[in-house]
């Protein structure tokens, strides 16, 4: 499971890299900065340690627009804002950081600019002159910001990829409704579901990074990633509430088993009985070709305008999918919050979906 470090770290790239992708005023000030064929180093935010590190400059405290910070960047040292990016501070800030933090970085600039986010834990942004080139560190780490053309170039092939995976998640989900049905559902059948369930929101994880990079220029990828993931998570976690053990040794939460499937790392998830065993359920060679049953919630969720709180009470009442699909209206009706007209459509509703899936397979 993540960390709440590396979860707050994942949080701060995105918002920082939302801050310089297209379309934003502090990205079209550092578009002009290269356009000018100059360098710069500025730092978004001031701190104690900013301070402390400091020297010489002016104080500025204007607001911040493109073209102040490609004048006030033609002077030497550093630029100064704040952490939003909508003050300039100061400028011609010379910065001192600790020589001792250790760094890969080559030139003056790149060294500084490594060195002060380190030691002030703030974003740092170096644009270099004769590499071309707009490089943020943030967290220890350097990321080189590409030009629009390049990230929409591997977002369009990771789109491709996405929809490669979504389709064939779609053929064995279909498949897996179709042996619900019938009762003949196995764990392979549910780990494999889970497992094209998390490759999807895997690569569409990375979509996302891309269009958070590309800011106004991923509007159209934004849109698209949207229609190929809709319903995706929401499906993977009734498929998990469906076939959790809820008692015993290995009973666990749907989110502890969500957060469990993210963390197994590629190779991993290419072994079924890796999934298996996360969601609780026996992932032994044999015992992989068990049935299970599903209690019915991803069904009952293709029941249109279904409260929460009735699945739980259709689930609690008949205890599995088979004995949901084999009640009468009348038995329907006697569960507390269906009623009589719920319980008529709850009844057209899945013989509907039952239907409609076994034609799918055998015609």
């Amino acid at each position: 499971m993540a960390t709440k470090e590396q979860v707050n770290s994942a949080e701060l790239l995105r918002s920082v890299l939302a801050q310089v992708a297209p379309g934003t005023e502090l990205r079209d000030g550092l578009e002009r900065i290269l356009r000018g064929n100059t360098g710069a180093l500025i730092v978004l935010g001031q701190d104690k340690t900013i301070n402390t590190i400091s020297s010489g400059g002016f104080d500025v405290n204007i607001d911040f627009t493109a073209t102040r910070l490609r004048e006030l960047a033609k002077m030497d040292g550093a630029v100064i804002c704040d952490r939003d990016a909508t003050k300039i501070i100061s400028a011609a800030v010379q910065l001192l950081p600790d020589p001792s933090i250790p760094t890969s970085e080559q030139g003056t600039r790149h060294r500084t600019a490594d060195r002060v986010s380190r030691q002030s834990n703030l974003p740092v942004i170096s644009v270099s002159k004769s590499m071309r080139i707009i490089a943020l560190y943030l967290d220890g780490r350097r990321y080189v910001l590409e030009d629009s053309a390049t990230i929409l170039s591997k977002a369009n092939q990771a789109l491709a990829t996405l929809e490669r995976y979504r389709a064939r998640l779609d053929e064995v989900a279909g498949s897996l409704s179709t042996m619900e049905i019938e009762d003949l559902v196995t764990t392979r059948d549910v780990a494999t579901v889970v497992q094209r369930h998390e490759m999807v929101r895997r690569i569409s994880s990375e979509i996302s990074a891309y269009v958070v990079e590309l800011g106004t220029d991923g509007r159209l990828l934004s849109l698209q990633l949207e229609e190929l993931i809709s319903g995706a998570a929401a499906d993977l976690g009734f498929i998990i509430r469906d076939y959790m053990p809820t008692g015993g040794r290995k009973a666990n939460k749907a989110e502890g088993i969500l957060d469990g499937i993210a963390d197994l790392d590629a190779a991993s998830l290419l072994d079924v009985s890796n999934i298996a065993e996360v969601i609780g359920l026996p992932s032994d060679t044999e015992s992989l070709d068990n049935t299970v049953h599903p209690r019915g919630f991803r069904l009952l969720a293709k029941v249109p305008r279904l409260p929460e709180q009735i699945f739980e009470n259709l689930i609690q009442h008949f205890g599995s999918l088979q004995h949901l699909l084999s009640a009468s209206a009348e038995e329907l009706r006697d569960v507390e919050g269906v009623g009589e007209t719920r319980a008529r459509a709850i009844r057209e509703n899945l013989s509907r979906v039952a239907e409609a899936s076994l034609l799918e397979r055998y015609v």
